[in-house]
């Protein structure tokens, strides 16, 4: 068949499918040219999940006839000229407009500020009428009706009309959430209102708003700046998590992104704080210059390629663990309110429930009990104990300086309350210490505390010398691509450090000659190939940390003080003075909050005395 020039029609149909995917895509590159426009009022008004009806209303700076009749068509742009190296706009392919007009029924009505009137111009299925004058606000208003009447066959894949306005929810969240400074307002019929009023020099009311006020009572800012590259944004508590990863959000130079390297980095940076399942709350926000990243990756514009993606992870976690190190440790408020929920007056209690029984699952805080001593609960083969000693000398550590403070007398003065954790002054169940502090209770989980405690030790024994490592009686050959070789041998030296000897084999293939003796018998070859995909994908070598730290929760979770033990008031409070002292204790290893703080004030609400 000849070779021939497809129709304009066409063209913008073909293209349409890849701007726009569905209406929740219509809606994105709508408000998007509302903000370019510098509007401060954005209104999204949708019927039918978007199917029927999309209409935005702005109060930007407007459009000119000619302005409008130049808009409709492909690549016609107000926003960059002649290269794509300084970007600082949400849009600037000038494909949106003609692809919803080529597939929907799509009207613009615009006024520029002290212009007499008003100009509007329409296009049905791709074909475009004349400019013609309208009434109309300063501002412009786009209305899509039936999109993707023209094309059929994508319309039969839409999802249902509740699935496609939650699309549509979600896009304005993230824009919302970009651009504080706006008062965004969702409507329709096919859906309650949704207000978002401006927050100026309140970016973190503003994500109160989209996220629940809970978020601001249990985040953390993040204000991180790393060669010329910015990290700002707030971040939850491991304990304030959720279900999916939807309560993650990423910006980049303002634009709202979906990356995977940036979601990746985030999860790394969680790993060990949040239960398996579990997601992390996060809003962050990377500013840098426009050339050192590409945002032409795909016409979406959701996805965007760095010039140096290791530093970029490597910044994001870095950020965050140090934000977790310094306020990590703080209880979620969630966890008390669950508890008051739990203790409200009107909570059934089951039918069994006796005053007689409740009495019973407490233990006296003076008990009987013998020395903790937390080295003799470690279980572990004895084929692999050997190989973990040096490793877990600071667990031995730990330990001890528990059990010195546990073997004070018992005589001694009662601990002072104005400690953040308190002072002991019970046990329950032989597993919660319940202490006193200035202004209310705190309940700790003594199992999960001490499990943390020894974690973070042995965590930072990892920070130190070189690991102790096991030598191969024939050292492994992994045939590898010459180019990941390469890459391998770049961080050759951070591996050997963490126990992996690695060196060249020729130009396709690496000599592995000692391995971590902690993680006793290893794959070489599916560690390396593991570790050289991680390498050409982030440019970092975090996979053999993480395999490390894992056998490192497990060593602590069986080293720690066990559920069912007895403490005396003494080694209580020891164990609080510990947690006091040790970053991220406000979590287990696995993710699960070690204590819940109950303010006087609740407590006092709960009896009706506020």
């Amino acid at each position: 068949m000849p070779v021939k020039q497809l129709p304009e029609t066409l063209i913008n149909q073909i293209a349409a499918g890849e701007v726009i995917e569905r209406p929740a895509s219509a809606a994105k590159e709508l408000i998007e040219n509302a903000i370019d426009a510098g509007a401060t009022r954005i209104e999204i008004a949708t019927a039918g999940g978007g199917k029927s009806l999309i209409r935005i209303t702005d109060n930007g700076f407007g459009m000119t006839a000619d302005d409008l009749a130049l808009a409709v068509r492909r690549h016609c742009t107000s926003k960059i000229s002649d290269t794509l190296d300084d970007i600082r706009t949400l849009g600037f392919r000038g494909e949106a407009l003609p692809s919803i007009g080529s597939v929907a029924k799509l009207s613009i009505t615009s006024r520029q500020a002290g212009s007499q009137t008003g100009v509007e111009v329409s296009v049905v299925g791709g074909k475009m009428a004349p400019v013609r004058p309208a009434a109309a606000n300063q501002g412009t208003v786009v209305e899509v009706r039936d999109i993707f009447f023209a094309t059929p066959a994508r319309l039969k894949f839409l999802k249902t009309e509740r699935a496609e306005a939650g699309a549509i929810t979600e896009v304005v969240k993230r824009m919302a959430i970009a651009f504080p400074h706006i008062r965004f307002t969702l409507s329709g019929s096919d859906r309650s209102t949704l207000e978002f009023p401006a927050t100026s020099g309140d970016p973190l009311g503003r994500m109160a708003q989209v996220l629940g006020a809970d978020f601001k009572d249990n985040a953390i800012e993040i204000d991180a700046l790393r060669e010329d590259v910015g990290l700002t944004g707030f971040i939850g508590l491991p304990t304030f998590n959720r279900g999916n990863s939807g309560h993650q959000y990423a910006f980049v130079n303002g634009r709202p992104v979906q990356d995977k390297l940036i979601l990746s980095a985030i999860r790394g940076a969680y790993a060990e704080t949040i239960p398996a399942g579990r997601y992390p709350v996060a809003v962050l926000s990377l500013t840098l210059d426009p050339a050192l990243v590409d945002v032409n990756v795909h016409p979406a514009k959701a996805d965007v390629r760095f010039r140096d993606p290791g530093l970029v992870r490597g910044l994001i976690v870095g950020a965050i663990r140090e934000a977790l190190n310094r306020e990590g440790d703080r209880a979620a408020t969630t966890g008390t309110d669950g508890l008051l929920r739990a203790f409200r007056p009107e909570a059934a209690q089951p039918a069994n429930w006796t005053r007689s029984s409740y009495n019973a699952g407490w233990s006296a805080a003076s008990s009987p009990s013998r020395p903790l001593s937390t080295t003799q609960d470690m279980r572990f083969s004895e084929a692999r104990q050997n190989s973990f000693q040096d490793f877990a000398a600071p667990s031995a550590r730990v330990s001890e300086t528990l059990d010195a403070a546990y073997s004070s007398p018992t005589s001694s003065p009662a601990p002072d309350t104005g400690y953040r954790l308190g002072a002991a002054r019970a046990q329950l169940h032989e597993n919660y210490i319940v202490a006193q502090t200035e202004n209310g209770l705190v309940i700790v989980d003594q199992h999960a505390a001490h499990e943390r405690l020894v974690f973070e030790a042995m965590r930072k024994a990892l920070e130190k010398d070189r690991l102790t490592s096991q030598v191969l009686l024939i050292p492994e050959i992994v045939d590898l691509p010459e180019e990941e070789c390469d890459r391998l041998m770049m961080h050759a030296t951070e591996l050997d450090r963490l126990g992996l000897a690695i060196e060249r084999f020729g130009p396709g293939a690496i000599a592995v000659r000692e391995t971590p003796s902690m993680l006793g018998e290893v794959d070489a070859a599916s560690l390396i190939r593991d570790l050289a995909d991680e390498i050409g994908e982030w440019n970092t070598a975090n996979g053999l940390r993480g395999r490390l730290e894992h056998v490192a929760a497990t060593m602590a979770c069986h080293g720690s003080v066990r559920s069912g033990r007895r403490l005396r008031p003494d080694e209580m409070n020891a164990l609080l003075r510990q947690m006091e002292a040790t970053p991220g204790s406000g979590q287990c290893n696995h993710g699960r909050p070690t204590y819940i703080e109950l303010k006087l004030s609740d407590i006092e609400r709960l009896f009706g005395r506020s």
